[in-house]
Formats: C-alpha cells, structure tokens, sequence
C-alpha cells in the first residue's frame, strides 16, 4: 500500500490553513524492540514524519507477546531516525511518580534537540494496577494527570533557570529540587511540550488551558471535532494562542488486498477496536483476550475502517485533517514484509 507521505495542507474547522503530517505509531506491545525500531526506521525512510509510541507494561492482547520499556527504545531510536520522538500516552502515579517522567522525558530531550514531545493519560488497570495500590475511578485519574502536570511543568523550568522547586499537590508531593537532564553543554534544552491524552470533552477543555496540545486515540470523525473544538475553548480561556500547539490522534483502520483480509486482519490483530465499552479498568491480557472473542465484523462499523481501498482510508485519514489534526501509522504485522496492515495513524496539526 503506498500513502502520500508528503505534507498536505488543509484547512481545519476554524478556518485556518495547516500543515498536517503523516507519522509512524511504534507498537511497542506487539513488536520486540529491536524490530520495532527497524519497522519505525524503515517507515521514515518510507516518508513518515516521525514516530510515537504508548507506554505499555503488558500487551493488550496475550497473543501480542511484548511490551518493552517505552524510554529506552525512544533513545535508540532517536539515532536511527530524524523526525519526531513523540511518548504517548504516559500515566503518572501508578508505575513511575512524574517527577521521574519528566527526567526520562527531559533525556529524550537533550540527547535529540527539538524533537521529542510528551503526552500524559490517565492510564490504563492493564498497566498501572501491577503495582498493587488502589486504582482509583476515572475523575480522579484525570485530577491526578493534571496533578501530575503541574509537577513535571515546574521541573522542566528548574532545568532552565537553575532554581530548585517545590509541590504539594492532590496526589503528588516533590520535596526541594531541579532537573539536571535538561543541561546540554552550558545552556539548557528546550523542554519538551506537554500534551494531554484524552477522550473526553471536559479533560480537552482542560488540556487548553493547561497543556501545549492534546492527543487522542481510536475516535471518530465527530468526536475529533468535538474534541479539538473544546480544546480550541481552553486556550481562548486561558489566553493562549493557537500557535504551535499539536493535536494528535491515532486512528485505527485495517487495509489488504482485499475486503475479507482485511477484516480477517482486524479480527486477529486488533479486534480491541469492536469493543463497545471502556477499558481502561481491564486489567490483564488474558482478560482481553477473553472480551476479544464476543466481537464481531459488524462491531467495527464506526470504530475502525476496513477496507481493500486506499482511497477510502486517504479520505478517511484527509477528514481528520481537514479537522485541525495530523497523522502516523502503526502495524500489527511485519510492515517491511508483510502485504497487509493493521494501521493506528496519528494525525497532528500545528497553528
């Protein structure tokens, strides 16, 4: 399947004129490291914009079989690509406390100036449970995302002005200190830009106000409106221009030769994609795997296009374009050997 690679312009729903970008979503929970690597490598050489990848402690699925550290494959694959380095969606609190983050994040950083950008959720059982601490209900995850923000905003500016910083915050307390990882030579980098994972309209409101951009994952055409347009509300709030914010979403959709592989693809691969319910309180693979086998090729209808058509998929990934997003495309199968794909593209756009 060839996708046109080149920047396309667009003009999103308030008007403004684009530049959207198609980039790469590394499957970190399908692929071992080392060939998830070569398949983002080969994917840019292929002219994809750059690459962004989940952080996953198990699979999704048990079938899928990895799940490698998120951090570590983003610094070697910075030195075997040149284009974006994105880390999304990270959850503060269950596994890693943000100031710990925000070291890792802020490494990225140095080591690949102007690159690396950074997205916080607000997790996932499947990963975040393993800990044995208490999985709290969904508002209070987003408060701790947002908690957690606010730490890693502070430690960010400590690594450029040199001042240790303080919080005490709903969930999360960081005694006097500064990031060092940020120093590169004898001036700071740049931080990276901070962006919210999310799905839902009050927590994209809030990614206006308190974020450089916002992400979302497995949405519809209208959804994304709504998203974006809520997200568009908190910057006018808080007085922040549109500028060069990103806004990314990864949009599942499954292509081969023809329809029935395609689907049989979908079914095999991802079939996480016809779930009709949350599942975010999930905590194993195993469990996935058992929920995977209730769904069937009607329950992909409005959730995750399947098609043989390249054209459908160009028209389908073009609307979220069109809507103030860009976009990147993962494989659950060998995208250098194999004909047929299931994709996750990441559409960004910046103002």
């Amino acid at each position: 399947m060839q996708w046109r690679t080149s920047r396309p312009s667009a003009r999103c729903h308030n008007g403004t004129v684009t530049s959207a970008s198609i980039g790469y979503a590394m499957m970190l929970e399908r692929f071992a490291p080392a060939d998830a690597i070569a398949h983002a490598e080969y994917a840019e050489q292929h002219g994809f914009a750059g690459t962004v990848s989940t952080d996953h402690f198990q699979p999704w699925l048990a079938r899928h079989g990895q799940a490698g550290f998120l951090w570590s494959v983003l610094g070697a694959l910075g030195a075997r690509t040149t284009g974006e380095l994105g880390a999304g969606a990270v959850a503060a609190g269950g596994r890693m406390h943000p100031a710990a983050i925000a070291q890792a994040s802020a490494t990225i950083a140095g080591l690949y100036p102007g690159r690396h950008w950074l997205a916080l959720g607000a997790g996932e059982a499947l990963n975040e449970h393993i800990t044995g601490g208490y999985w709290p209900e969904a508002p209070e995850r987003i408060a701790r995302m947002f908690d957690a923000i606010e730490v890693i905003r502070k430690l960010f500016a400590s690594g450029g002005n040199g001042r240790p910083v303080r919080h005490h915050g709903s969930h999360f307390e960081l005694e006097s200190t500064q990031l060092w990882a940020l120093q590169q030579g004898s001036a700071p980098a740049t931080p990276p830009r901070i962006l919210v994972a999310t799905a839902g309209p009050v927590a994209a409101k809030r990614a206006g106000r308190a974020a450089d951009g916002i992400l979302t994952i497995g949405t519809s055409h209208e959804k994304a409106a709504a998203l974006v347009a809520r997200f568009d509300e908190g910057l006018k709030e808080a007085g922040k221009p549109r500028g060069d914010t990103l806004r990314v979403v990864r949009v599942d959709l499954s292509w081969a030769p023809t329809d029935e592989l395609a689907m049989a693809n979908a079914l095999a691969e991802w079939p996480l994609a016809g779930l009709r319910f949350p599942r975010s309180d999930v905590r194993s693979p195993g469990d996935f795997e058992q929920l995977a086998r209730m769904v069937r090729p009607e329950d992909f209808e409005g959730r995750m296009l399947v098609s043989s058509d390249p054209d459908l998929h160009r028209a389908h990934l073009q609307r979220f374009v069109d809507l103030g997003w860009t976009a990147s495309t993962s494989t659950t199968q060998d995208p250098i050997s194999a004909s047929s794909s299931r994709c996750s593209p990441a559409t960004c756009c910046r103002r």
